[in-house]
């Protein structure tokens, strides 16, 4: 992997790849959806403020991301004259990812996995919702074939995963193999 990646939703994926390569530059963008999650799964209060949940979220790596507004279109996600790497939407609600699959695009995070598409570079998106109606299996159908992955949220259990960090931590370290980013999280299979 180059320099620098994408990320919208949770920036987990963000956190990991500044503390795994050197030299990584990162942007996160979370919707106002995501950070309400943050803040409630994370947090445990739905009520803190957007600028509260993304300072708490980024603290650990602070100096190698740059945060970005959902209606920033002139962030460098927003065009593929940027040279960004690798993008990441954590975790990809069925929303986000029907409009994506549509081409449609009315905020950052969507118009990055556009320009991701559109330029052939890497696309990692991390839904998590279920059970899967047939019109969002369709749309992860149509984004594969457009050369996103779909890695869906669902650890596996044959690493020896002792508690929910773990369990974490196995998807953190597929969603980085998938950008090339070198991890220690998780053994691959074998190792």
């Amino acid at each position: 992997m180059g320099n620098s990646a994408a990320v919208g939703g949770a920036p987990d994926q963000a956190g990991q790849c500044g503390r795994t390569k050197a030299g990584c530059e990162l942007g996160v963008c979370a919707s106002r959806a995501g950070i309400e999650v943050l803040a409630t799964e994370l947090y445990g209060d739905a009520r803190l403020s957007a600028d509260e949940t993304l300072a708490r979220l980024v603290e650990p790596v602070r100096d190698a991301v740059t945060l970005y507004d959902e209606r920033d279109w002139h962030s460098p996600f927003a065009s593929g004259s940027a040279r960004v790497d690798g993008y990441v939407i954590c975790p990809c609600s069925m929303g986000t990812l029907g409009t994506i699959a549509s081409g449609a695009m009315s905020n950052l995070i969507q118009r990055a996995a556009s320009v991701a598409l559109k330029e052939d570079r890497k696309l990692v998106l991390m839904p998590r919702e279920t059970p899967l109606s047939a019109i969002h299996l369709e749309g992860m159908l149509k984004l594969r074939q457009a050369g996103a992955v779909i890695l869906f949220l669902a650890p596996g259990f044959y690493h020896g995963a002792e508690n929910v960090e773990d369990l974490v931590d196995f998807m953190v370290a597929r969603c980085l193999d998938q950008l090339g980013v070198e991890q220690t999280l998780v053994k691959g299979w074998g190792e």
